[in-house]
């Protein structure tokens, strides 16, 4: 390791978030992956220039990012989303390709390379930053959480789909052929993922879950290890093989150790969301190009554009397609403002387009940093609105109440 020093500062970044989160929670409930941003962006080269990278670190932050994805994986439940659901969450994501596209088309002068790279980030959910924000206030089950899993889900695996498409340097045709063959593969898998397990795994997993053996914790990496392989074998983008990754697990744990589940869920959680993920949060805030946002000029108005965009591209298509059982404004109003919140994707997409020199570092910035204001306002926003929908049928319950017993 070249640089040791890095390793400890941010993990001792990683650490004080959760403190500063909870300092501030009383006025304001900030996500605590804002803070690990900041604090990356703190000691990156634009502030205090204390930290500096090395394969070791790029190999962390890339394995966090594949954690995130493979955990938001694991998150979704399509059975309990539910087929109608699935489809008018894929058809909005389908229209916000569509209106991503167009827009990034009509805004770079037909750039089509550059448009790729801006109106895919467009499309994406931050579904590993909204899960953990709806179970914490109590709304991730029930009919609302199942609607919000499932359209943030699909604004989450789509962008996954266009990347292997769009940027794995084949043609499209191949590229979809490729996409195929992994996707059969995948199938395979779930199919064999299906099937019952022989008792010695439930007894295996039971013996050793508070063990040193810890089977069941190596078992759910070694998946992840696996379908990681698969998809880089492919040519495919690694969040791909994640994504399918952290949903095979699934249904090889609650199909064959269902009373064991929720405590390795929580085991390999503690190994995500303790370590690897902070580490890829904090190291996305090292290389956050500060200067060239402050600079002032284009990359400074892009910011609130894109933040714009963000909300009218991703947004808007999520609520005009909202099921018809959520009639409210407001409930069609948080949806739409969670399925906009957006980071992880944005960070990739954005990253691949400046190793490939198709977007600027301003632009870059720009993107990140108006991923970061979502992250920050929308999942802030959405629980108001939902809970001025919940005064209000509160009040509208007991002015009926109150008509009520005045007739009676």
């Amino acid at each position: 390791m070249d640089n040791p020093g890095t390793l400890i500062l941010i993990m001792a970044m990683a650490a004080l978030a959760p403190l500063l989160a909870a300092s501030v929670a009383r006025l304001l409930s900030v996500p605590v992956v804002i803070f690990e941003i900041l604090l990356g962006i703190l000691i990156g080269p634009d502030v205090l220039d204390w930290a500096h990278h090395d394969q070791v670190i790029d190999a962390l932050s890339d394995l966090g990012l594949s954690m995130l994805i493979f955990l938001a994986g694991y998150e979704i439940r399509f059975a309990d989303v539910g087929g109608p659901v699935l489809r008018r969450a894929g058809g909005a994501w389908v229209i916000s390709l569509a209106l991503g596209l167009g827009i990034s088309l009509a805004l770079n002068g037909g750039d089509l390379a550059r448009s790729l790279v801006i109106g895919t980030a467009l499309t994406s959910t931050a579904l590993g930053a909204v899960l953990p924000i709806l179970r914490d206030s109590g709304r991730l089950e029930g009919r609302f959480g199942n609607v919000v899993t499932g359209f943030c889900a699909v604004g989450e695996f789509g962008p996954i789909i266009a990347m292997a498409l769009l940027f794995s340097g084949r043609s499209p045709g191949a590229a979809s052929v490729v996409l195929a063959v992994f996707a059969v593969m995948t199938a395979g898998a779930v199919w064999w993922a299906s099937r019952p397990r022989p008792a010695w795994f439930g007894r295996l997993v039971a013996t050793t879950l508070h063990s040193s053996a810890q089977f069941a914790v190596r078992y759910v990496m070694l998946l992840l290890a696996a379908m990681l392989g698969l998809s880089e074998l492919f040519g495919l983008d690694t969040l791909l093989g994640a994504f399918a990754g952290g949903m095979l697990t699934r249904l090889i744990l609650t199909g064959s150790v269902p009373e064991s589940s929720g405590a390795i869920l929580s085991k390999v959680e503690a190994i995500g969301f303790g370590f690897l993920v902070p580490f890829f949060y904090v190291v996305t805030g090292i290389d956050f190009d500060l200067r060239a946002l402050l600079d002032g000029g284009r990359p400074l108005a892009l910011l609130p554009a894109f933040l714009l965009l963000f909300l009218v591209v991703r947004g808007g298509p999520v609520f005009a397609l909202a099921p018809p059982d959520l009639s409210s404004g407001p409930e069609r109003g948080a949806l739409a403002l969670y399925a906009a919140t957006c980071l992880p994707l944005v960070v990739a997409i954005t990253t691949i387009g400046l190793d490939e020199k198709v977007i600027g570092t301003g632009e870059g910035a720009a993107l990140v940093g108006a991923a970061m204001v979502s992250v920050l306002v929308f999942p802030l926003l959405a629980p108001w609105l939902l809970e001025r929908k919940e005064g209000s049928d509160a009040g509208a319950g007991g002015a009926r109440a109150e008509r009520g017993g005045e007739a009676w």
